[in-house]
């Protein structure tokens, strides 16, 4: 009995010490992103490109970002065109589970009209760009510089919002996706196509 008892703590002990460790070094943030990720090339979770058009909410432009080399804009310099806003931070496993998709999704973007807004919600705009920096990532990062509209306020995150050349949201996901599919580019590319 006292020996099953000891190998249940030694046991007990190497997954705990595996845990801290990688809460400690700060890699647990990606060990769930690389899980989550695996999730994502299944298919089952993949972008809201159908939506009633009755529930189109406008969007309130009133709202100020900077880039990451710290460049003020205004989310109204991109009316008119189709706008995908991606709610993200450094530190939320599925944010980071779904950003390799992005930027595969934005690599396959080369229509004028369609606009990329990651949005970054940590608190320091040095350890966003040293995760983007990091891992390579190209597309263009913001961080609020002004009150985030409510519109823009979302129970978790990721957050992924669509923007139509109208300035209508047409498509609203709440939790991680994968964006990276021939129906979603089509998705935007339509609505770039269409005034």
């Amino acid at each position: 009995m006292k020996k099953k008892i000891k190998k249940e703590f030694r046991e007990i002990s190497i997954v705990a010490s595996i845990f801290l460790l990688l809460y400690f070094t700060g890699l647990h943030t990606e060990v769930a992103a690389f899980a989550q990720r695996v999730i994502l090339t299944t298919g089952l979770i993949t972008a809201d490109t159908d939506s009633d058009p009755t529930t189109y909410e406008d969007v309130d432009y009133n709202f100020k970002l900077k880039n990451l080399n710290g460049e003020f804009t205004d989310l109204s310099e991109f009316k008119g065109k189709v706008v995908f806003i991606n709610i993200w931070a450094t530190w939320c496993p599925p944010c980071v589970a779904e950003m390799p998709n992005i930027q595969s999704l934005y690599d396959k973007i080369e229509n004028d009209n369609i606009e990329f807004i990651m949005l970054s919600m940590d608190n320091s705009e040095e350890k966003a760009k040293k995760f983007i920096d990091k891992k390579g990532f190209t597309f263009p990062v913001f961080m609020a510089a002004s009150k985030v509209p409510a519109m823009f306020r979302a129970p978790s995150i990721p957050t992924t919002f669509v923007i139509s050349r109208k300035g209508k949201v047409v498509s609203k996901k709440v939790g991680m996706a994968n964006y990276d599919k021939k129906k979603f580019k089509t998705f935007l590319e339509e609505l770039a196509n269409t005034e």
